[in-house]
C-alpha cells in the first residue's frame, strides 16, 4: 500500500477537511498567518509597554519614552504569526501491539499524519519525531505542501523496537526545534511517569502548548481474554501464563489507576489529554481535539479583546 494511503486514508481526510488546528496559546512561528505572537514583526498592531528587562533588543526600546521618564520600556506589538507543531511519535516495541496494519503504532502514526497534513494544508509548520530510547528519525519543521510526504516516509521507515524513554527524546528535540509551538505526544505511555512529569513540565516551562494522545489497544482495555493465556512483555523479558477471569477486576482497577495518573500528571500541567482506541474510527479522536482546540482559541481571543 502507498505511504500516502495507509498513513492518510481518504476516507478520513475527507472526514476532517473542513477543521483547522489552531493554537490555544500565544506562539511563535516564521511566516505571516493566522495565530497570535506576541514578537514585534511587520504588525502595527501595538499592544503594551513593559519594562526593559536583560537580554531584550535594543532596537524594540520606546526611546521617546526614556526621554520622558529616564526608564527603559520595550514596546510590544501582536502580529499574525504560524503556528508551528511538533510531532512525537512513539516507537517503542510496545506500540507494536496488534496485527499487521492494526498495530498501536500504525494508529498513532496516521493521527500524526492527518494533523501534519491538516496543519500543512493552512500553511503552517509541521516538523516529525519518532523515537523510542532515542529519536529513530527526525523531519524538521517545514510548510510546503510536498513535505508531507517526508513525515509519512519517516512514519514508515520507523520499525518498532527497543523500550520507551520519553524524557531524553524531549531535552533532544528541543534543541532541534527550539521556537516555540504546539508539541503533540503520541504514545501508550508505557513508562516511568516521571519522565512523563518531567517532560510536560520541562515543555510547559518553554512555554510550548502540549496535546497527550494516548493510544491502546481495545484488548489492553477490554482485557477480553478468557482461556489460559501466556502474557509476554513486548520491552523486558517477561512472560506469565495465567488464567485470565482471575485478575480481571484487578487488571481493571490498576489499568483504571495508571490512567488516572496519567490524567492527573496532564492536568497539574495545563495538557490536554485524549484517549483514543485503537479500534474506533479515526475521525473521531480526530475530531475531538480539533473541535476542542478551535474552541479553546476562540475562548482564548475572546478573552484578549477585553
Amino acid at each position: 500500500m502507498p505511504a500516502s494511503r495507509r498513513f492518510l486514508p481518504p476516507e478520513v481526510i475527507t472526514r476532517v477537511g473542513r477543521l483547522e488546528l489552531l493554537a490555544r496559546d500565544i506562539v511563535e512561528g516564521l511566516l505571516s498567518g493566522r495565530h497570535r505572537s506576541p514578537y514585534c514583526g511587520q504588525s502595527v498592531e501595538f499592544v503594551q509597554h513593559r519594562e526593559y528587562t536583560w537580554g531584550d533588543e535594543l532596537r524594540h526600546v520606546d526611546w521617546r519614552v526614556w526621554a520622558r521618564h529616564d526608564r527603559l520600556y520595550v514596546k510590544q506589538f501582536e502580529e499574525n504569526t504560524n503556528l508551528r507543531l511538533t510531532l512525537l511519535v512513539d516507537a517503542s516495541a510496545s506500540m507494536a501491539y496488534g496485527r499487521q496494519g492494526e498495530t498501536k503504532f500504525d494508529c498513532a502514526a496516521t493521527l500524526a499524519a492527518c494533523l501534519a497534513y491538516l496543519v500543512l494544508r493552512q500553511q503552517d509548520d509541521v516538523g516529525c519525531v519518532t523515537f523510542d530510547e532515542r529519536i529513530v528519525h527526525r523531519v524538521s519543521p517545514r510548510n510546503h505542501p510536498g513535505h508531507i510526504e517526508s513525515i509519512v516516509g519517516a512514519l514508515e521507515q520507523t520499525v518498532p523496537r527497543e523500550k520507551t524513554s520519553l524524557w531524553p527524546v524531549v531535552l533532544e528535540a528541543s534543541t532541534l526545534f527550539p521556537r516555540r509551538g504546539v508539541w503533540v505526544l503520541l504514545s501508550d505511555f508505557f513508562l516511568d511517569l516521571e519522565d512523563l512529569q518531567n517532560s510536560l513540565r520541562f515543555l510547559r516551562s518553554r512555554n510550548h502548548d502540549v496535546l497527550v494522545l494516548q493510544v491502546l489497544h481495545e484488548d489492553e482495555l477490554d482485557f477480553p481474554f478468557s482461556s489460559p493465556t501466556l502474557f509476554e512483555d513486548l520491552e523486558i523479558p517477561l512472560r506469565v501464563r495465567c488464567q485470565p477471569a482471575a485478575f480481571r477486576q484487578g487488571y481493571w482497577a490498576a489499568l483504571n489507576r495508571f490512567l488516572d495518573s496519567i490524567r492527573a500528571i496532564c492536568a497539574r500541567f495545563e495538557v490536554d489529554y485524549f484517549l483514543v482506541r485503537r479500534s474506533e474510527p479515526l475521525e473521531l479522536p480526530l475530531r475531538k481535539v480539533l473541535v476542542k482546540r478551535s474552541r479553546q482559541f476562540k475562548l482564548h481571543r475572546g478573552r484578549a479583546r477585553r
